[in-house]
C-alpha cells in the first residue's frame, strides 16, 4: 500500500490513508506529502476521494462504512496496481509463492542502476534504492504480483516470471494447491500474443501450467535458461548461464542460498527476453544487497549476531535457514512468529520440519493479522510438537517483541546468530535487543 501511495504522490495525486500504528512506511510517505492517520476513524474519511484498501481492510472498517456512506467509489489496491501498469510501459511481472519480491526487487534494482529509469512497485524496502516504488519516464514497469488473495488475474503483464507454486493461503484457497493452479492458468491465459511466461523448470508444480507461450528456467538439463558451473563461496556466488544449450554469460551476486540462484537466474532471463543488453544489468547483479527482510542483518553486539526474515511459510523458512549454513562454528537460534492461525493450522505438519538446520527455537505468539483466534491452535502447542520432534531446545515465549527480547537478551552469547522469522511484528525483535544491550552499557558506565 505504501507503494502505491508513493506512486500516486510522485504523479501529483493528493494522498490521505491511515494505518494501525507508526512505521518507516508511514514515515516515508509522510515525507512524500501524503496526510497519515494513525488509527482507522470515519473521520479519516474526505468527502470527496478515491478509497483504496487492502485485503486485510474488512467491510466493518468504519472508514470503508463512512466511505460507503458517502457513496465514495471503492477498489482493492490490486485494481490500482492493475490500471498503473496499463499507462503503456512494458510491463515486467513476478509472482510465485516465494521469491516475488526479491525477483521484482532485484529486476528493478539492476535496470535502475543499468541507468533505464524504470518504474516500479514491490513487496518490500529494495535497501540501496531506499524504497518500494518509483515512476519515472523509462521503458520499463515492474512490479511483485501478489496471488494470496486471488487478485492476480487483473494483471496483463508483457513478461511474467513464476518462481514457483505451492499451497498456501489456504484462507482464500479452498481446495488448495488445485485451487492455486486454476488461478494461475486464468492469468496466463490474458497474457498477450507476444507475451512469455517464464516457468521454474525445477518446480513439478509450476510445470503443471499450460496454455500459452512458456519458456523455463532452472538448474536442471532441459530448462530454456540453466544455471550450470555453480560456485557457493562464503561472501559471494557465482555460475553460467547457458541459453539453449549455449553459454550466454556467466554471473556473480553476493545473495545467499540456491533460491537466490533461481531468482537471479529468472531475472537474468525476464531481462533478456526483454531486450535488455545483459551487458549493461550484469555487473549490478553483484552489488545488489537483498530485499528489507530477506536475510538482512540488523545489527551486531558482543559478538552475537543478529538477522530478520520475512520468512512466514515453511518452504521460506527452510530457504533462509539454508543461507545461515555459510556460518562456520556459530550457534544458529530460529525466532519463529507463526503468521495467521489458519496458516499455522493448515500447514503445521510441514511447519514442524521447517527448522533442521537451527540450534535452538523460540517461538513467539501468533501474529493474527486480520484474522480470529482458532481454537486449539496456539504457539504453545506448536513448541509443545516441536520439541517432541527435535533434539535442541525450543521454549515459547509469550508476550510484546518488547518482552520476547526481553527474555531472550540473558540467554545470548558471543558466537551466537539469531535469525527473527516471519512477517508480523518479528521485525522488531533485534531493534529491541539492540535496545537492551545499549541500556546495559549505560548502566555499565
Amino acid at each position: 500500500m505504501s507503494g502505491l501511495a508513493k506512486y500516486l504522490l510522485e504523479n501529483g495525486c493528493e494522498v490521505s490513508g491511515s494505518d494501525v500504528c507508526e512505521s518507516k512506511y508511514v514515515q516515508k510517505v509522510r515525507e512524500l506529502g501524503a496526510k497519515v492517520f494513525i488509527g482507522h476513524s470515519a473521520d479519516n474519511v474526505p468527502d470527496k476521494a478515491i478509497v483504496i484498501a487492502s485485503t486485510a481492510i474488512r467491510e466493518t472498517n468504519p472508514e470503508i462504512i463512512r466511505a460507503k456512506e458517502l457513496g465514495l467509489p471503492i477498489y482493492h489496491r490490486s485494481d490500482l496496481l492493475a490500471e498503473i501498469s496499463r499507462e503503456g510501459k512494458f510491463f515486467l511481472g513476478y509472482s510465485g509463492t516465494h521469491g516475488k519480491t526479491t525477483t521484482s526487487g532485484l529486476s528493478s534494482y539492476v535496470l535502475e542502476k543499468a541507468g533505464f529509469k524504470p518504474s516500479y512497485v514491490v513487496g518490500g524496502i529494495i535497501p540501496e534504492l531506499d524504497t518500494n516504488a518509483h515512476c519515472q519516464n523509462g521503458k520499463f514497469f515492474a512490479a511483485e504480483l501478489d496471488e494470496s488473495d486471488g487478485t492476480i488475474v487483473k494483471y496483463v503483464p508483457n513478461i511474467c516470471v513464476i518462481n514457483n507454486l505451492e499451497a498456501d493461503h489456504l484462507d482464500f484457497y479452498k481446495d488448495g494447491l488445485k485451487s492455486i493452479l486454476e488461478t494461475f492458468e486464468k492469468f496466463i491465459s490474458k497474457m498477450p500474443d507476444n507475451g512469455i511466461v517464464l516457468v521454474n523448470y525445477d518446480c513439478k508444480n509450476s510445470m503443471k501450467l499450460h496454455g500459452h507461450k512458456t519458456m523455463t528456467f532452472g538448474l536442471t538439463e532441459g530448462a530454456d535458461y540453466v544455471a550450470k558451473n555453480i560456485v557457493f563461496e562464503e561472501d559471494y556466488t557465482s555460475f553460467d548461464i547457458y541459453y539453449k544449450n549455449e553459454l550466454l554469460s556467466d554471473l556473480k551476486i553476493i545473495l545467499k542460498g540456491k533460491h537466490n540462484v533461481y531468482n537471479s537466474l529468472a531475472v537474468f532471463a525476464s531481462l533478456h527476453q526483454a531486450g535488455v543488453d545483459i551487458e549493461k544489468i550484469k555487473p549490478h547483479f553483484a552489488t545488489f544487497t537483498g530485499m528489507g527482510r530477506r536475510f538482512q542483518k540488523a545489527g551486531e553486539f558482543k559478538g552475537i549476531s543478529l538477522y530478520d526474515d520475512y520468512a512466514h511459510h515453511p518452504t521460506e523458512i527452510k530457504a533462509a535457514l539454508s543461507s545461515a549454513c555459510s556460518f562456520k562454528n556459530k550457534n544458529i537460534i530460529a525466532v519463529f512468529q507463526p503468521h495467521r492461525y489458519s496458516r499455522l493450522k493448515n500447514l503445521w505438519n510441514d511447519f514442524l520440519s521447517s527448522f533442521n538446520n537451527v540450534d535452538r527455537v523460540v517461538v513467539t505468539d501468533v501474529y493474527a493479522a486480520s484474522e480470529d483466534v482458532i481454537e486449539g491452535i496456539d504457539s504453545e502447542k506448536f513448541t509443545k510438537a516441536l520439541s517432541e520432534k527435535l533434539s535442541i531446545p525450543c521454549e515459547h515465549i509469550s508476550g510484546s517483541m518488547q518482552e520476547v527480547a526481553k527474555k531472550l537478551f540473558p540467554t545470548l552469547k558471543s558466537g551466537d546468530v539469531v535469525i527473527g522469522l516471519g512477517a508480523g511484528t518479528i521485525n522488531s525483535l533485534n531493534k529491541e535487543l539492540l535496545k537492551i544491550n545499549n541500556e546495559v552499557i549505560e548502566v555499565a558506565r
